[in-house]
Parts: structure tokens; sequence; C-alpha cells
């Protein structure tokens, strides 16, 4: 199998560029997952669905893809600073529980609702707190190789002095001069040597419950240490893609490259890709602002700002609706939106197998998977993919209306194209609410019709006004025609 070319926008770069993988068809994949501290919510959903594509279509184009996403369990502080409480010992403080026990519940909820969101499970899911040995080894190495400073039992990276030999800020375009200037004095109440120095590990305060021993102290790994340490151990001191959402470019990732290129003596990522930031009626998701919405909330509908229930995969093919690299907004509107057009999807797709073969073929089902190809080839592109997948939706109907034709060959190659593009590579499968797929809702509302049919036949048109009424009030549109009926839903 020939491996298309594919353009990925580089945020290191800031272009678009061909992707070459170092070992192809092999690609290495690592994409920063969760902190298991709290349910995961909408915020969790968009990197998740957005490199669970790019493992999709990489995977169904023909590489062989090793995707690594990690679990933090360890070391991440609140405010994503390096003095605080770790947020998961917080939350085990507060209820008096052992801190794994939050991580594996929590764990456990996130893996329920990735699963709810067709996200496939990664290759390997690594957590940072069963890889301590491996981050302290990279904390001596750095150290070794003069990059780190120890004060008071803790390790800090020396950013000022790695700036002398490579250049911290090339991915998120910072500058030190710049971070110097507009940052305080830390006057002697940090073990810092400056505020933009970062920690590598930390001692435990005396209140601090999760650590562990280490040639400095009995303490914990900073933040940044896991995914270097992890994503190396997996994928190699080199390898493919490294994602996330757009709010760890500065300081995780950053972080990360100094700390691969001060242990390695070179960068470890070929292409770094980034997803935008999600808005809720046009303002940053936060639980200040009252519009921070749990998956949880977002399928049931509990929440003050939700008019209704959205099923997982609403969720998803409107996140699939907007390009990674663009802002997504949700509101009740879009949303419902999106949930209507994907009713029309779905239903489009389960009409495939209803249309009757002819002789010859009056359209190119080859342009389906050229276009859909195309599109997820330049970037990722998932809106347009959509749009030519809809504008197949439109020629499912003629041809089920006999407008167009297409003969059974075509009509199986046409079924297996929106297998590949719908519903592997997208992942948009026929789930609807609660769990009830549009084959059993199709179903159902034409048995429905059928006995209309019969009622009219018979001359019954009081039970089949009724039938026609009682599905209106239910959003099901029907339409009479000369050899039967159709029907939407509104």
């Amino acid at each position: 199998m020939e491996l298309p070319k594919i353009q990925i926008y580089n945020t290191l770069s800031r272009t678009k560029e061909e992707f070459k993988p170092l070992n192809a068809p092999h690609v290495g994949l690592y994409v920063c997952g969760p902190t298991v501290y709290g349910d995961p919510h909408l915020g969790h959903a968009r990197p998740a669905i957005t490199f669970d594509l790019l493992f999709r279509f990489l995977n169904e184009m023909g590489y062989k893809v090793r995707y690594v996403r990690n679990i933090t369990d360890v070391g991440h502080l609140e405010n994503d600073a390096d003095e605080g409480e770790d947020k998961i010992g917080k939350k085990a403080r507060l209820e008096d529980l052992e801190p794994m026990e939050v991580v594996q519940f929590y764990t456990n909820r996130y893996h329920r609702f990735m699963d709810n969101l067709n996200v496939l499970s990664p290759s390997i899911e690594p957590r940072a707190s069963g890889h301590i040995i491996e981050q302290i080894e990279m904390v001596r190495t750095i150290l070794d190789k003069g990059f780190g400073y120890e004060k008071n039992g803790s390790v800090y990276f020396d950013v000022e002095k790695y700036n002398k030999t490579y250049r911290y800020g090339k991915l998120s375009g910072r500058v030190l001069d710049d971070l110097m200037t507009n940052t305080r004095s830390l006057d002697g109440q940090s073990d810092k040597k400056n505020s933009f120095d970062f920690a590598l590990w930390k001692k435990a305060l005396p209140e601090h419950i999760m650590r562990w021993p280490s040639p400095w102290s009995d303490g914990f790994p900073g933040w940044h240490m896991e995914c270097s340490a992890m994503s190396t151990k997996y994928l190699g001191e080199q390898f493919d893609i490294h994602g996330g959402g757009m709010d760890l470019m500065f300081p995780h990732h950053e972080c990360e490259i100094a700390q691969n290129t001060a242990a390695l003596g070179h960068e470890s990522v070929h292409y770094w890709m980034h997803n935008n930031m999600l808005t809720i009626n046009g303002q940053k998701m936060g639980k200040s602002l009252g519009n921070f919405i749990t998956l949880e909330e977002m399928f049931t509908g509990n929440h003050p700002m939700l008019e209704k229930a959205y099923s997982p995969m609403t969720i998803r093919f409107f996140t699939l609706q907007a390009h990674y690299r663009s802002t997504l907004d949700f509101s009740n509107e879009a949303l419902q939106a999106a949930e209507k057009g994907l009713q029309r999807m779905q239903k489009a797709y389960d009409s495939i197998r209803k249309i009757k073969p002819s002789t010859t073929s009056s359209l190119n089902v080859d342009e389906l998977n050229t276009l859909c190809l195309e599109a997820m080839s330049d970037d990722i592109n998932s809106p347009i993919a959509i749009s030519v997948l809809f504008d197949w939706v439109r020629n499912i109907n003629l041809l089920l209306d006999g407008k167009e034709q297409l003969t059974a060959d075509d009509l199986q190659k046409l079924q297996q194209l929106f297998d590949l593009w719908m519903v592997k590579v997208l992942g948009l499968t026929g789930q609807m609410e609660e769990g009830t797929s549009t084959e059993r809702l199709s179903g159902l509302v034409e048995i429905l019709l059928n006995l209309r049919m019969d009622a009219k036949k018979n001359k019954n048109f009081a039970q089949s006004d009724k039938i026609r009424d009682e599905l209106s009030k239910l959003g099901i549109v029907v339409m009479d025609k000369k050899d039967g009926f159709d029907w939407e839903l509104e």
C-alpha cells in the first residue's frame, strides 16, 4: 500500500510541512493526557478527539503508529507553578483518601468518557508515578551536563545558562531577554536563581503526601519532567509527533524541549501539533465564570447553561466540524445544529443499503475517496472531509429518489467509502441519544410508516393521520411520495 503524502502544520516552524516519518511506515506519536484529579470536562474532549482523528487517519492510510498518551498522577502543582500543593494530593487530603485512590477513580472515569466519545485507546498509556526512576535519571543527566542546579534538596533547570548554548522559547516565540525584563526579582524568597527557572525535582514539604527517595531529597519530579522521560523511553530519543492543547505550548512543551536538548544534546520532536482552545458562548471555560461543563453534565444536560442533553457523538461531530487549529465555540444553538447535521448523515449512511442498483452509474463514487483524502492530507482538515460527505448525503437522497443511478459494484464501493471516512477515520458511529442507534430508529419509524400506508390503502385515513401527527410531535417529518414515503428529523 502506497503511503499518501500528508501535510501537517508544525508549530515549531509555524508552517505546513510534508510529513516525513523518521522510520516510515512506523510513526511515533506522543500526546499529553489528563491530570486525573477531577471529572473529565469539555477541555479534555478536544485534544482527545483531535489526536484520535490523527491516530485513526494515519493507521487507515497504512502507517504503523505507536501512540503514547500519558496520565499525570504526580507533580502537577496548582496553577502550573513550582510552588503550592499537588493537585492530586490536595484532592486526597480534602476527601481523606489515598492519592492513588483519587488517581484510579478519575482515570476510570476518563476512560469511560473517552469510550463514549469513541476515542480509541492509545498503544501505551504510562503514568508519571510509574516512571520515577527514569525521571530521576534524566534529572541527574541534566545536572551532569551543567544545565541544572541543586538548592536545599530541590533541583532547578538553569534557563539562562541553557539559552547561551541553545534557544529557550523557540516553540512559543518567547524571548528570554523579555522574560528577564518582565519578571520580578525573587528577593531571596525562592531557591531559584531566576523566576523563569523551573523545577526538575522538588523536595517534599512535611505535609506533602506523594514523595519518593532521590539523590537530592525525598520529593517528587517537576511536572514537565514526566513527558520528557516517558516520551523518549517509549518512542526513542527522536520521534515524529508531539501533540497537545495550545495552552501547553508554554511553559510545558517549551520546558520539554529544553530538558530533552540539555539531556540528549538534541531535540527529540520533529513535528509539534497543537489544537486551539475552546470557548463557551464566546468565553473561555472557567469555574469562576459558571461555564465549566463536565462531560457527564454535557451528556445528561444537568447544567444551567445547557438546554438539553447532547450525545457523545454530537460532541464528537461538533468538534470535528471545526479545524483543530481554529477556536471552537460551544453553544446550545451550535450543538443543536450539529445534532441535526449528524442525524442527516447517519440516516443517509443507513439508507445506502436501500438503494436499488442500476445497470449504469451516473455518479463517480471515486470522487468521494479522492476529495476526503485530499482534505485529510491537508493538515487533517476534518471540516472539508465532512462537507464532502454531506455532498454525498445529497447524492444518496437523489439515488433513493431514482434521480441518479449506481451499479451494484459502485453501491458496494459507496458503502465501503462511508465506512472508511465516516466511521473509521472520523469515528462517527450510529450512536445517538442515550445509546439509541439510527438503524433502530429508522426501523421503528419505517414500521409505523408501513402501518400508515396499510391504513391509507384500507381508507382508514383517521389512523393514517394519527400516525403522521404522533410522529410529528416527536420531531419526525413524514413526506408522502408516489411510490411510498420518506422522513427526516426536524
